[in-house]
């Protein structure tokens, strides 16, 4: 009973907020939903890594991040198929009462692995930076941090939020798989700093 309140109440507010799209706003949040779309950001992310650490602890950190993507998408897959939880574009309630969908497919809705990714690539890649240079003489690099946080963890919640609008997740998934991708990417962000402070 406590799980079927809970569900209802994320059917509720899901809808409330997918119902808040537009001709002008559908297509960013498609857009935002992509993968491939994304390959030059990463792209961006490996070279400031390399620029700001160098070779040989930008690499484990690039090696953090890789092993954080991967674990979120593995414990994604395997939460998803144990709870096996419908997605809202299948629920006959949720299209019923006016779902928005921008983005078929199949699967299952919880966790947001699409949320996980993206807030461990931010987690990971962040903690990394902002710990290799906190030795650093040069002002700029704290400024360099600082703004690297406001963009990742801003461009991860957009992505997580664009499920929604999708109609590919429930709020709750998003959220469960924020939670879920911060742990995961502090954690390995933080393994790696250690490692990186033994190779110093």
């Amino acid at each position: 009973m406590f799980w079927q309140n809970v569900h209802q109440f994320d059917q509720h507010i899901t809808l409330t907020i997918n119902s808040w799209n537009s001709a002008f706003s559908d297509p960013i949040w498609a857009f935002l939903s992509m993968k491939l779309v994304w390959v030059p950001l990463y792209a961006a992310i490996l070279a400031l890594i390399i620029w700001k650490l160098g070779w040989k602890k930008g690499g484990l950190l690039i090696l953090g991040t890789i092993l954080t993507i991967v674990f979120c998408d593995q414990f994604a897959n395997l939460i998803k198929h144990t709870v096996a939880r419908i997605r809202p574009l299948h629920d006959e309630f949720m299209v019923a009462n006016g779902l928005n969908i921008l983005e078929l497919g199949g699967g299952y809705s919880f966790f947001s692995a699409h949320a996980a990714n993206s807030f461990g690539l931010a987690g990971c890649t962040w903690l990394g930076l902002k710990k290799g240079l906190a030795d650093s003489s040069n002002p700029t690099d704290a400024k360099i941090v600082k703004w690297y946080g406001w963009f990742m963890f801003t461009w991860a919640a957009l992505v997580g939020i664009s499920r929604i609008f999708v109609g590919k997740h429930y709020l709750g998934d998003v959220i469960v798989g924020t939670i879920a991708g911060l742990i995961i990417g502090l954690t390995l962000g933080l393994a790696v700093s250690i490692s990186n402070r033994k190779l110093s």
